[in-house]
This record gives C-alpha cells, sequence and structure tokens, in this order.
C-alpha cells in the first residue's frame, strides 16, 4: 500500500491500525506478515478498509470528508434527512434537503471518479516499476486537488443545510449523532 493512498483518509486509517496493531503481537510487527492470532494482518485489514472506503467514495457519499463540519453543529443533508422524524423536518425541509442531497451527489460524483482514477494511476505507476520522483509528485499534487475539490463539494452541501435547519434542529441533530457536548 502506498503512502498517498492513506492520505486522504489519514485520520480514519490511523485509528484503525491502532486498535489492530495491538492484536498482531508479533515479536516483529514491521515484518511479520503471518496470521499469529487467527485475526487478519493489520495491513490487509487496512487495504480492505481502503476497498471499502473507494467504494463508498465512487457511490459520491464524502467518506469523512466534511466530518469537521458534521461534528461541530454543520450537519449534512444525507444524515438531516435519515433522521427527519427525530428532528421534526417540515415537508419544506425534506424537499429542500432531497434537492441539496441530490445536488451533492451529483456534484460529488464526477469527482469520485476523478479522485479514484489518479489514486489508481499511482499504485500503478508502482505497480509498473515506473514511479519516478517527479512522476509520482505531480500524481499525488493532482490527487490532492481532486481530494480538495470533492471536499468541498461535501463541506458546501454542510453549509447549505445549515441554513436549512432551525437552531434547535441543529442542537438535536449534535446530540443525536455526537452526544451530549
Amino acid at each position: 500500500m502506498n503512502s498517498s493512498r492513506c492520505r486522504w483518509i489519514a485520520p480514519a486509517i490511523g485509528v484503525l491500525v491502532m486498535t489492530t496493531a495491538a492484536g498482531a503481537q508479533s515479536p516483529h510487527p514491521h515484518h511479520d506478515h503471518g496470521d499469529r492470532t487467527g485475526t487478519t494482518a493489520p495491513h490487509l485489514r487496512v487495504d480492505a478498509f481502503l476497498r471499502e472506503a473507494e467504494e463508498v467514495i465512487a457511490s459520491g457519499r464524502g467518506f469523512g470528508m466534511a466530518f469537521a463540519a458534521d461534528q461541530n453543529g454543520y450537519p449534512g443533508p444525507t444524515h438531516a434527512l435519515e433522521l427527519r422524524e427525530s428532528l421534526g423536518l417540515t415537508p419544506a425541509q425534506v424537499t429542500t434537503l432531497e434537492t441539496l442531497t441530490a445536488s451533492m451527489f451529483e456534484a460529488s460524483r464526477p469527482g469520485s471518479r476523478v479522485l479514484l482514477d489518479a489514486e489508481a494511476r499511482l499504485r500503478k505507476l508502482f505497480a509498473d516499476g515506473q514511479a519516478t520522483a517527479g512522476s509520482v509528485e505531480a500524481l499525488v499534487r493532482e490527487i490532492e486537488r481532486a481530494r480538495a475539490d470533492l471536499r468541498l463539494v461535501h463541506l458546501r452541501a454542510h453549509l447549505q443545510t445549515f441554513d436549512v435547519l432551525t437552531p434547535e434542529q441543529r442542537r438535536r441533530y449534535t446530540e443525536i449523532r455526537w452526544g451530549a457536548r
């Protein structure tokens, strides 16, 4: 697995690695690729996690790209709709949020393809033994531009959702999703 593949979801992977590495119990954790505990080796779990992340992103969902907004009282339209009854959304709010969700997915799916295609090209560059400092730098910059563009799509949807909900609905959303703060 290459480092640029981890960059766009590094915090999530860090948590995954920290929680699973303890289970490996290898005397040489950086060299042992076996399965001494009866569980999958940590790097294989991370690889599976990355494949799952790519599937979610390919669908147009953000996979944590708007986490900073969501956990700080700026709900996304999809999650707000999922909690429509708990939040007491009005029919007009539901209609607006459905429109925001559709617009977000319409804007995010092409960006998702750009990001994932660039990531695939980087993996291929290494797999084919063609990686150079210049080619890697160019692709990583392309990946990060694509990731930033995609993240902005999701963050903008959170900003728009904020304006649709009342302060009380935003408070309840944060309490439901993140607990009392």
